[in-house]
C-alpha cells in the first residue's frame, strides 16, 4: 500500500551484503513509475466515472431536444403546405405569405357593387296623421273607436252599452262645456258608456279640424260630457256628484263622466269610479294613437307617387 509522499533514494547497496530488515517491519521503498504508481488512484477514477455519466446524460436530453425541434418542424411545415394552395401567393424570407399578381383579379371590367349615399327617410310620425284633418283621412265611427262588445283594461272586464254619434256636439254636453266646444270648432262628438260592478261611465270624443283647436277646448274645458244611458246600463250622473276629467291627443279631445248606477255620490275614497275612469281614459288615447299609427304605417308602404 502506497501513503504518498517524497520517496527518499537508496544507499547502494556492497554485492554479497544483505540489506537490513526489522521483523515486522514494512518492505521498503518501490522505484516510482514515470506517470505515477502502479496502484489506481481511486479518486481520479471515481471522477473520471462521475464525468463520462454526466457527459452521457447531456447527449441524451440534446438528442430528444433535437428530435422534438425535429418533429415540430416536419409539423410546421405540414400545416403550411395544407394551408397553401398554388398561384395564391408567395412567401417572404420569414415565411410570411404575400399576394402576387397571380392573386388579383385580372378582369376589372365587371360590375362593382355600389352604395346609396342617400339616406333612406325616416318613417312616418303617427301624430302628423291625427294632428290636422287634412291627413287624417281614415274612417272615423263609434264602432271603429270603441269595437266589441267588452273592454278588458288593467284585468277588469267592461260590459259595453250604449253608443252615439253626432255632429251637433253641444247637445251632448253639461254646463259650459258645449260653448268650449262651440267656439273652438267641434265637428263631431262620439260617445259609448261601459258599466262593471254599479259604476258606468261614458267617454266622448269632440273631433276638431286641427291639433290647436283641441288643446284649446280641454284648456278651457268646464262642465262636461252628457252620461249616455241604454243598452243594459241605467241612468247615472244624474242630479249627483261624478268624476269628470278632460284630456286630448292631436286632433281629438276627449271627456269622462264616471259614477255609480244607484245615483250614491262619488268621494275621493271611491277607489272604483277612479279606477274606471283611469281605464277609459287610457282606452280612448290608444284608440285614438292606433289611428295615427295605421295611416302612418299605409303610408310608409304605399308605392311613390
Amino acid at each position: 500500500m502506497s501513503f504518498g509522499g517524497p520517496q527518499w533514494p537508496q544507499e547502494p547497496q556492497q554485492q554479497g551484503q544483505q540489506p537490513f530488515q526489522q521483523p515486522n517491519s514494512f518492505p521498503p521503498p518501490q522505484p516510482q513509475q514515470p506517470f505515477g504508481s502502479q496502484t489506481p488512484d481511486w479518486g481520479a477514477l471515481a471522477d473520471a466515472s462521475a464525468a463520462r455519466h454526466r457527459r452521457k446524460r447531456w447527449l441524451l436530453v440534446g438528442g430528444g431536444a433535437l428530435a422534438t425541434a425535429a418533429i415540430a418542424a416536419i409539423v410546421a411545415t405540414a400545416v403550411v403546405s395544407s394551408n397553401s394552395s398554388p398561384g395564391t401567393g408567395a412567401q417572404d424570407k420569414n415565411g410570411t405569405t404575400v399576394a402576387t399578381d397571380t392573386a388579383l383579379p385580372s378582369d376589372t371590367t365587371q360590375p362593382q357593387p355600389s352604395f346609396s349615399s342617400v339616406a333612406p327617410p325616416p318613417p312616418p310620425n303617427p301624430r302628423d296623421f291625427i294632428a290636422t284633418d287634412k291627413k287624417d283621412r281614415a274612417p272615423l265611427s263609434a264602432d271603429s273607436l270603441f269595437p266589441g262588445k267588452k273592454l278588458t283594461m288593467n284585468g277588469r272586464v267592461y260590459a259595453k252599452g250604449a253608443t252615439s254619434s253626432t255632429t251637433n256636439c253641444a247637445s251632448v254636453t253639461q254646463g259650459a262645456l258645449g260653448g268650449v266646444l262651440k267656439r273652438n270648432g267641434c265637428d263631431r262628438v262620439i260617445r259609448a258608456t261601459y258599466e262593471k260592478d254599479g259604476v258606468a261611465i261614458t267617454v266622448g270624443v269632440a273631433v276638431f279640424p286641427t291639433e290647436a283647436q283641441a288643446l284649446k277646448a280641454k284648456e278651457q274645458t268646464s262642465g262636461g260630457i252628457a252620461p249616455l244611458a241604454g243598452a243594459g246600463v241605467d241612468e247615472f250622473c244624474r242630479a249627483t256628484v261624478c268624476l269628470r276629467r278632460a284630456n286630448s291627443l292631436g286632433r281629438y279631445a276627449y271627456f269622462t263622466q264616471a259614477g255609480f248606477t244607484n245615483g250614491k255620490k262619488v268621494t275621493t275614497g271611491d277607489k272604483a269610479v277612479f279606477n274606471t275612469s283611469d281605464d277609459l281614459a287610457a282606452f280612448a288615447f290608444n284608440q285614438i294613437w292606433a289611428r295615427g299609427r295605421a295611416q302612418a304605417s299605409a303610408a310608409a308602404t304605399a308605392p311613390a307617387a
